[in-house]
């Protein structure tokens, strides 16, 4: 396999749209157990707030140098601010639209001594005005990027997804998506998917072997109309699905600490080296990298070019 090498990201720039939210952290000790029940009682010592779904994307590309902008709908709350803030302060540009009735998804992460005992959510779905309005914006951004990433996270951002692949293709931009849920012929005609084995097995069913898994992907690719189908495989590294045939990345991951916010890094990876001009398994190999590089840090994080240099 030949070296890789990291182009120059400087001038790539990535259009992000989909479910924005905000993930909390509160960080404690576990002495005992709750006298009401049995569950722990977590003493909190320290919060923290990040960029989750969406903004998480486009903080990863950011951090890896290009220029990204994100376009999402967010309510007009607390948790929009802090949102909106985190991202300017990851040099992302915000696009985000305000809908007055949306409540901004934040998803509360309690952990003791570094494990995850417990996560809440908070959430419903953006309006069909301000969805308009968002994808008005869109076709504006379109010919300002040269890469598109929609990452859906079903929380409603994507509702007229088909509408943005038509667009992007039309506009001859490349588009990148991150799938949610069994039904991927919203995604027809995009360049690229990239969905987890999990994802994968809720759309094709279960594989025996390689050979199966092949066929189910290709399959799916054809009838989706994909340049190519991504599937991410946790410890097994992850397989590029093309017309021209099948790539495999074994994983690269030293040490698995938290596998949240992998798929993020993966797909911003992608969008970034796509974008500075790698063809795509290069790029699909750099984001294997990348991977393998987020899932030893605590929580959805970055991961940056001296980070990749470091480790090559």
């Amino acid at each position: 396999m030949a070296k890789l090498t990291i182009p120059d990201t400087s001038k790539a720039r990535v259009l992000v749209v989909g479910d924005v939210m905000l993930d909390r952290y509160w960080f404690g000790d576990v002495e005992r157990i709750s006298p009401e029940a049995p569950v722990p009682v977590v003493r909190v010592q320290r919060t923290e707030e990040r960029p989750g779904g969406a903004a998480n994307v486009a903080r990863n590309g950011s951090a890896l140098g290009a220029t990204v902008s994100l376009l999402s709908v967010v309510g007009d709350d607390e948790a929009a601010l802090a949102l909106g803030r985190l991202v300017s302060e990851a040099g992302v540009r915000s696009l985000m639209q305000k809908d007055a009735g949306l409540s901004t998804t934040i998803k509360l992460r309690v952990l003791g001594r570094q494990q995850q005992l417990l996560r809440i959510d908070f959430e419903n779905t953006p309006s069909a005005d301000v969805l308009k309005a968002k994808l008005d914006s869109y076709k504006q951004e379109l010919a300002n990027h040269d890469v598109v990433v929609l990452s859906d996270y079903g929380k409603g951002g994507l509702t007229l997804v088909q509408d943005m692949i038509d667009l992007a293709r039309a506009a001859g931009k490349p588009v990148l998506v991150d799938p949610k849920g069994e039904d991927y012929s919203r995604y027809k005609g995009a360049s690229l998917l990239t969905p987890n084995r999990s994802e994968l097995r809720q759309v094709v069913g279960r594989w025996k072997d390689d050979a199966d898994l092949s066929e189910r992907a290709q399959k799916l690719r054809k009838e989706l109309g994909l340049d190519a189908l991504l599937v991410t495989r946790s410890e097994e590294g992850m397989t590029l699905f093309r017309e021209q045939g099948t790539v495999h990345e074994g994983t690269r991951a030293q040490e698995v600490f938290d596998v949240s916010g992998a798929g993020d890094t993966v797909i911003a990876t992608l969008a970034v080296m796509i974008a500075s001009g790698c063809d795509l398994v290069t790029a699909m190999r750099l984001s294997n990298h990348a991977a393998g590089i987020v899932v030893g840090k605590l929580g959805t994080a970055t991961v940056t070019l001296d980070e990749m240099r470091a480790e090559f």
